[in-house]
């Protein structure tokens, strides 16, 4: 019997297939030189396609930038059945990994949010978004640890946010930077075991 022909690809599924690749370029872009003097054209040229391309499916740099930080801020979650402290200290863990592990994506993400602390005026609003969700995700995960005994009751969800957020992003800049620190794994160690201690009753 012939081989069938290969199916023919859906429109969808060819809109979703330049999308990915044009996030991965302006990723690997961003992740090499920062995104400030990232341009559309760069980026379709980089991913294969025409500046046009860029344009028709995101409308804008900024709006390119703004799905960049989304898909770029992913990475695995700890188990939700987790106590809240394991939990928290599984984030940590999860977190510094992720950028240890030398992906594009995390290398970006820090480099726009070093670019969104020096005041960009398209990165600050879009940072500033991100942060506050992060610090309301582990203040909210600390508040669940005093319902579960997991964290001690007077710990401070707004303060001990602040804090793990500003532990994170501090080790994950020199996570990045060249050389990097040396060893990765008893930092991270470290990081979670500090994280342990803060929480624990």
């Amino acid at each position: 019997m012939p081989d069938q022909p290969p199916a023919r690809r859906t429109q969808r599924e060819r809109r979703e297939e330049a999308e990915r690749k044009v996030l991965a370029a302006a990723t690997a872009l961003i992740a090499q030189h920062g995104s400030r003097a990232l341009t559309l054209a760069e980026v379709g040229q980089a991913a294969g396609y025409s500046r046009g391309i860029v344009s028709h499916h995101f409308g804008s740099r900024e709006n390119l930038l703004r799905a960049v930080v989304r898909d770029a801020r992913t990475f695995p979650l700890p188990d939700p059945d987790n106590s809240a402290a394991d939990w928290l200290a599984g984030l940590v863990r999860a977190y510094l990994e992720n950028v240890a592990g030398r992906r594009p994506s995390a290398r970006a993400f820090l480099q726009m949010w070093g670019e969104a602390i020096a005041a960009d005026p398209v990165l600050m609003p879009l940072y500033a978004e991100e942060d506050a969700g992060f610090r309301r995700l582990v203040a909210d995960k600390v508040r669940e640890g005093h319902g579960d005994g997991s964290v001690r009751a007077d710990a401070d969800p707004e303060a001990m946010a602040v804090f793990l957020v500003g532990l994170l992003r501090g080790i994950a800049l020199q996570l990045i930077s060249t050389p990097p620190p040396e060893p990765v794994e008893a930092i991270i160690e470290e990081a979670e075991r500090s994280t342990r201690r803060a929480l624990e009753p």
